[in-house]
């Protein structure tokens, strides 16, 4: 077929690629392509704010990729859902509004990427932020990001979040100044106790503009290098090829799995990898795939007495009915939970200089996190390394675009990573000690009950057996000088040695945030649409 001509090409239509799509259509004269390689997003699931639990795991939404066999964690394979749908994973995460921490930023700021730090990117999280609590030196409530509060309540959560402050954690009304640290609420993207994506956010207000096509279920194969330049991508659609061409830029923003793939396939990648799959190398870039990093958590699960969990709602058809009827009339209730509606950022050990240890406080309990709930009343205390040091890589399998990528991240390869995993542990136990909730006798009820705290080794064992990915993938093409040859993109997210190509999304995050990581990707985003747009008009 004859090629299509567009200004601007869009690879995924995740976070980063709604933002972008809107604001680069935002003028008229650009002509934009989104592509996005799953469905639109129409089943109910992606409305309710508790669908992820049917649409993490099923192929129609969720890539369903899972890691290679990881030697830190004695073969096991992890499971790592990516959304595959109009929103990409804000369609099917658990809405926890996230910034990270001032350090993060400041960190990238000070390893040479200017433009960077705190203070340079929160005018950008608020350019597009709507903020229950108004606008404040720290927020915005103009933009079409909702920010907001959770809409259930469960008293229990009040008294782990006062165990918490008994054990010398803080309490702190808001994460998202920049000084996370402490215990308190979770904001949620939600709307009127409806999940709030990006796609709701950013392509739906605007889906009718002229100059704006957005294409589902087209499968991105590679880019169409001319002289060192990209100048389009070719991409399966409705059973056939296509090549879309760009007279301005390609803009990936496929995630920190599938961009680098993307990259590779096209030829930009570590030299030896491309040709052992007989893939002709235009560029040896070995830091395409490389510095792949993501939170690992562990859920310590705790039986109690005398409180309401979800567990009694659940596990009763009519108060199942009752939290239906409570969300179609009122948008409240059970229904509207993100799965954690308390949140904390601590220290696994004293003299550090920011918070390494993050939890999800969970209201209910299930069997090794499944869909079955307790037959009592539970709470779960998810913890996770904010700062992981092991560092993994992705790779391909094939040079079949449809193919799962081979994707190892080397989880608790390092001393540093064990050391955390077991103090994450030991400061559950601490927390779930004090006297806030002796009234409720909690009990440890998992697979490392019977482990001591004094048992190091029990202790990481237990960890390393019951670990899980909370599904943060980024750094796969982080920025960096060009005279890094680890970096692959400069803090214009431009790839180095490669004309009209930007990459826009985790990929580019050269450590791994203080937190969640799709609110820090509309960040991203946010400043490659001003890059973007500034390089079209020579400013």
């Amino acid at each position: 077929m004859s090629p299509e001509s567009f200004d601007y090409v869009i690879v995924g239509a995740g976070a980063a690629g709604c933002l972008l799509a809107n604001r680069l259509s935002s003028n008229p004269q650009h002509h934009v392509l989104l592509l996005e390689a799953g469905e639109a997003d129409r089943s109910l699931w992606f409305r309710v704010p508790v669908g992820y639990r049917n649409t993490i795991g099923n192929p129609r939404f969720d890539w369903c990729w899972e890691t290679e066999a990881e030697a830190g964690l004695a073969g096991r394979r992890l499971k790592v859902p990516r959304g595959k749908v109009l929103g990409g994973s804000t369609a099917i995460n658990g809405m926890v509004a996230i910034r990270g921490h001032q350090a993060d930023y400041d960190a990238w700021r000070d390893g040479g990427l200017p433009g960077w730090g705190w203070d340079d990117v929160l005018p950008y999280f608020k350019r597009h932020e709507n903020f229950f609590g108004g606008d404040s030196a720290a927020h915005a409530s103009s933009g079409e990001w909702r920010v907001n509060q959770a809409r259930v309540h469960w008293p229990i959560n009040d008294r782990i979040s006062l165990a918490a402050q008994q054990a010398g954690i803080p309490y702190c009304d808001d994460f998202n100044r920049g000084d996370a640290d402490g215990v308190g609420p979770i904001h949620v993207s939600q709307s009127e106790g409806l999940r709030w994506s990006a796609a709701d956010a950013f392509l739906k207000p605007i889906k009718s503009r002229p100059n704006l096509c957005i294409r589902t279920q087209a499968v991105t194969d590679r880019l169409e290098m001319r002289a060192g330049r990209a100048v389009g991508v070719h991409y399966h659609h409705a059973g056939g090829k296509h090549l879309a061409l760009a007279s301005a830029e390609v803009l990936l923003c496929a995630g920190a799995y599938a961009s680098p793939t993307l990259l590779m396939r096209s030829g930009l990648g570590p030299a030896a990898h491309l040709q052992a799959l007989g893939i002709p190398l235009l560029r040896d870039m070995p830091g395409v795939g490389a510095n792949l990093q993501d939170h690992l958590q562990v859920a310590v699960r705790y039986r109690i007495d005398g409180a309401d969990t979800l567990n009694r709602h659940m596990n009763s058809r009519w108060r199942t009915l009752a939290m239906l009827a409570k969300f179609l009339t009122l948008r409240q209730g059970p229904l509207t939970m993100a799965p954690c509606q308390v949140g904390l950022f601590t220290h696994s050990r004293p003299g550090l200089q920011r918070p390494d240890l993050a939890y999800n406080v969970l209201a209910f309990s299930r069997t090794n996190m499944g869909k079955v709930f307790d037959p009592y009343p539970g709470v779960t205390m998810i913890s996770y390394d904010l700062q992981p040091s092991s560092r993994g890589q992705v790779r391909l399998a094939s040079k079949d675009a449809h193919a799962a990528p081979l994707l190892t991240h080397n989880y608790l390869l390092t001393e540093r990573d064990q050391q955390v995993a077991v103090d994450s542990i030991r400061t559950t136990r601490r927390i779930m000690r004090q006297d806030a909730l002796k009234p409720y006798a909690p009990r440890e009820n998992w697979a490392g009950n019977g482990v001591s705290d004094q048992d190091h080794d029990g202790l990481l064992q237990v960890f390393r057996d019951n670990c899980a990915s909370i599904f943060h993938p980024a750094g796969t093409a982080r920025m960096g000088l060009a005279a890094d040859a680890q970096s692959v993109v400069d803090a214009d997210l431009k790839v180095h040695g490669v004309a009209g190509l930007r990459v826009c999304d985790a990929s580019v995050m050269p450590t791994l945030i203080s937190g969640n990581t799709a609110w820090p990707t509309l960040m991203i985003a946010e400043k490659a649409a001003e890059a973007i747009q500034r390089s079209a008009t020579g400013r």
